[in-house]
């Protein structure tokens, strides 16, 4: 990924793929969702090469048999620019995505809903002063990551989706709903890693062109988020 601007990198678009791979270790329906998820509920800030420029907060809970991961963004880059995104996920027991609103406000407010049945996104697009916009994406998978722009929250369902007992590499398709782009990452376990003197359990999110490291703590939670090259870090409170 190319990032052009600040507001680029913070946005950690990833890149659209010709091809969808899926070799996802994919978990049974049949697992309990504790098997999967934890409730959790708490705050990032977000800095962009060591300056604080924003901050995230979210919960993800039990919601009617499955699972709701809902956060806010609040954003100011040191060049002016500001925006605010929230975005409402809900899930299956084993994370396969139900649906999604993403709402975000900078010049225009913009917004969409969608959703996920046997592997098809179905996106109705509102943008300020156009008609909603309609499109279908297909992926070869129901399992699949979302991954919005500025919501690093979505990072933590990610972390819980991966199938530990197995580790090792483990490929997902990916929706990132703002840029209309799907694509494929590859998630791996990196073993123990440490940042500011703390120890973690690393997870590495790699695409075409990006690497991004997840530092969880012995529960899985997501404590910190790094994409070296943007300068960009999420830290929770």
């Amino acid at each position: 990924m190319k990032f052009k601007t600040a507001s680029l990198a913070l946005g950690l678009a990833i890149s659209a793929c010709a091809a969808l791979t899926f070799a996802a270790q994919k978990k049974s329906t049949t697992n309990s969702a504790a098997a999967v998820f934890a409730q959790d509920k708490a705050k990032f800030t977000i800095k962009l090469d060591g300056q604080t420029v924003g901050h995230e907060e979210f919960e993800i809970a039990p919601n009617a048999g499955g699972w709701l991961a809902k956060g806010a963004s609040d954003i100011k880059l040191p060049t002016g620019g500001a925006s605010k995104v929230s975005g409402t996920l809900t899930l299956q027991s084993n994370g396969a995505p139900i649906s999604y609103e993403w709402t975000a406000q900078a010049e225009k407010t913009n917004g969409a809903h969608i959703t996920f049945a046997n592997g098809v996104a179905s996106i109705i697009l509102e943008m300020q002063g156009a008609r909603p916009f309609q499109q279908d994406l297909t992926f070869n998978s129901p399992l699949i990551a979302v991954l919005d722009n500025n919501l690093y929250h979505q990072y933590a369902v990610l972390a819980r989706v991966y199938d530990w007992s197995k580790r090792g590499s483990q490929s997902f398709p990916v929706l990132i709903p703002q840029e209309l782009t799907p694509g494929s990452i590859t998630v791996e376990s990196t073993g123990s890693a440490t940042a500011d003197g703390k120890s973690f359990e690393g997870l590495k999110v790699t695409t075409a062109d990006l690497e991004i490291l997840l530092l969880l703590d012995t529960n899985h939670r997501l404590m910190r988020l790094e994409v070296p090259s943007a300068k960009v870090s999420v830290v929770r409170e």
